[in-house]
């Protein structure tokens, strides 16, 4: 299977993302994350980011930012969007409803239907972070146990 995961700027919650799906998904998957926006291409994930993985065991180090390009959509399976302004942007792009149906909220893996979002943590402290990092932890989990 391959999973994108895709957040604004792609270095605080997608790399995260990224991260935690890649330390677990079953052997074979590939993982990938992008940014609806271009402003951090080629940038590593923030610092906060790359600490809070550290704290919980995972390297992110090697991630870059890219933005989200529709071939995304042959080269994925699933398409995993942070909040619903991402979910609006990616499904935009959609060339055609096969397309639209891969981009899922992430959330909806463990709140199905409930479309929470998952907060942009960049102007925020260390602690959003952390509380990022729980909540896509829980619903990658979620995720793995309907799809491995």
């Amino acid at each position: 299977m391959n999973v994108l995961m895709v957040c604004l700027g792609n270095i605080c919650r997608s790399p995260l993302a990224h991260g935690i799906l890649e330390s677990k998904a079953p052997e074979g998957w590939y993982i990938d994350s992008a940014g609806t926006s271009g402003w951090h291409e080629g940038e590593r994930p923030d610092t906060r980011s790359i600490v809070t993985a550290k704290g919980r065991g995972l390297n992110i180090d090697q991630q870059r930012s890219r933005p989200f390009l529709v071939e995304d959509f042959e080269r994925f399976d699933v398409i995993f969007a942070m909040d619903s302004s991402n979910y609006t942007n990616i499904t935009r792009l959609a060339p055609d409803e096969a397309s639209k149906a891969k981009v899922r909220l992430i959330m909806n893996e463990a709140y199905p239907g409930e479309n929470r979002q998952v907060p942009d943590p960049y102007t925020g402290g260390q602690r959003g972070f952390e509380d990022v990092y729980d909540m896509l932890d829980l619903a990658i989990k979620k995720f793995l146990e309907q799809h491995s």
